[in-house]
């Protein structure tokens, strides 16, 4: 497993630290009924007040966990061992901005619970930038999902701004710039699928992205009177997209698989 992936070793170290911690705050969490520890390595925040210690919660918690734990292993690991193809100047821009934006996704957890910290202009811009290097590597530019996607994210990246300097915009705005968002990355992960240069893996937590966190959701409704926390489910979503947008760097670096070669007899 070491001899895979080119940084293989210290993505195992900080996993299993990582893991460890996690370990010692179910622990206590189990022993002593306080959530406090486990939030801080969950949701990188203190324990809400209206956060119920209940079963659920801990459950939904241990899973966001392990999610990080995962993510974690996924991202840090690096691509396939192995001599990388050539690349281009822009396959090498995507593979920096895709690995900024996991970045920048992971420091908007983080900084959370800070005042001052506002990243989510700064991840819409990441994103914009992702777009278009993303149509300049795909092998056709299809000007549609160009333009879904810097709709969606351009359009987020001047709501933010607006939001900065204390305008709002209509709800409806914000709609129609997630509507196309999803649609960007619903046509992306449909251009990934048919091109060899990302794995079935990649394109799978790509799916997944879209399609689990509304399952976890759909889950959680029997549960939303007993004060069930929703934060948990919103880390694993994020986990899910920082993974594809990971692998999807990872991808564009790993060796390319050789056609096997053909011999012909003579009669």
């Amino acid at each position: 497993m070491l001899r895979r992936h080119r940084s293989a070793l210290p993505a195992l170290l900080v996993t299993g630290l990582y893991g460890a911690a996690l370990t010692v705050a179910v622990v206590v969490a189990l022993i002593f009924g306080d959530l406090g520890p486990l939030c801080r390595l969950t949701l990188f925040t203190a324990m809400p007040e209206d956060f119920a210690g209940t079963g659920q919660n801990l459950l939904l918690l241990v899973l966001a966990g392990l999610s990080w734990a995962w993510g974690i292993w996924q991202i840090l690991r690096g691509p396939s061992a192995g001599p990388p193809p050539q690349q281009d100047r822009n396959t090498l821009r995507l593979r920096v901005a895709l690995y900024v934006e996991v970045a920048t996704m992971w420091l908007i957890h983080v900084t959370a619970s800070l005042i001052w910290a506002d990243t989510a202009v700064i991840d819409s811009a990441v994103m914009l930038v992702v777009v278009l290097l993303f149509m300049r590597v795909l092998d056709r530019d299809r000007e549609y999902t160009r333009g879904a996607g810097v709709l969606g994210y351009g359009g987020f990246t001047v709501i933010g701004v607006l939001d900065l300097v204390g305008l709002s915009v209509p709800d409806w705005v914000e709609m129609v710039c997630g509507l196309a968002a999803l649609a960007w990355t619903v046509l992306i992960l449909r251009a990934q699928a048919g091109d060899d240069r990302w794995g079935r893996a990649t394109v799978t937590y790509g799916i997944a992205a879209l399609v689990v966190p509304i399952l976890l959701l759909l889950a959680a409704l029997p549960f939303q009177d007993e004060g069930i926390a929703v934060e948990p489910l919103g880390v694993v979503s994020s986990v899910l997209v920082m993974i594809w947008l990971a692998r999807s760097a990872h991808d564009l670096a790993a060796p390319r698989r050789q056609p096997a070669a053909q011999t012909t007899s003579e009669a």
